[in-house]
């Protein structure tokens, strides 16, 4: 399934971030991407992987190997020289690496031979890499969330700024990350961001309530990449 955000989706995450802040000397930045990365290694690893599969394959059966090459070359009269066998080889080799290639060029094909643990790596780094850009050490007090959500690999990430880190520990956002998951299952991937914001406003609240001079220091708007 793909998910799309709607531009009632993005008015109703921007109106939760600025909700959830107004209890709160945190700042809340949400971001969400098509995909966290292009798995390009992937379809490339998947296409030397078959190449040895079906090495392996010619090797165990070497007589298959020959009657297709015989037929393929229209060799019938005589067992095939050694040059022709592995040019054969050679070239029945460069097509299954070419075919698995191409197809996994695919985005959608690529993405469903992706291993889940890959995919969650690379959210993790992209969230961290963002994080790094748009919230940490942005705000005075270092009370910066991000709010990651990458759309393909439907994964969720949150990070938090050093002054949060130290006050609150990871498994309390449990709650607001179980929120945003479940409804990326269900296909509301704005409703789930928006009850995720509003659910890490009122820890936020707790340990950073708002302060007479707070000002608003990073945008509340949906970031889009």
């Amino acid at each position: 399934m793909v998910m799309r955000l709607t531009p009632a989706d993005r008015d109703l995450v921007t109106a939760a971030v600025t909700a959830a802040e107004a209890d709160t000397s945190g700042e809340i930045v949400t971001i969400v991407a098509r995909r966290s990365d292009s798995y390009h290694d992937v379809g490339l690893s998947w296409a030397a992987a078959a190449v040895f599969i079906a090495l392996a394959l010619m090797a165990a059966f070497p007589a298959h190997l020959r009657a297709l090459l015989s037929m393929l070359m229209l060799d019938w009269e005589h067992e095939l020289a050694d040059w022709k066998l592995l040019t054969g080889l050679l070239g029945l080799l460069i097509l299954k690496f070419l075919v698995v290639r191409y197809l996994l060029a695919i985005m959608p094909l690529r993405m469903l031979v992706t291993p889940r643990a890959t995919k969650a790596r690379r959210v993790r780094r992209r969230a961290i890499l963002l994080f790094r850009t748009a919230a940490e050490a942005r705000t005075h007090g270092r009370t910066g969330v991000l709010l990651y959500l990458s759309l393909d690999e439907h994964r969720a990430e949150l990070v938090a700024d050093s002054a949060i880190n130290t006050k609150v520990a990871p498994e309390v956002w449990g709650d607001a990350m179980a929120a945003l998951v479940a409804a990326i299952r269900d296909g509301r991937p704005g409703e789930g961001m928006a009850d995720a914001v509003r659910q890490i406003g009122v820890v936020l609240a707790e340990h950073f309530p708002r302060e007479a001079d707070d000002i608003n220091e990073l945008p509340d708007r949906l970031i889009e990449l």
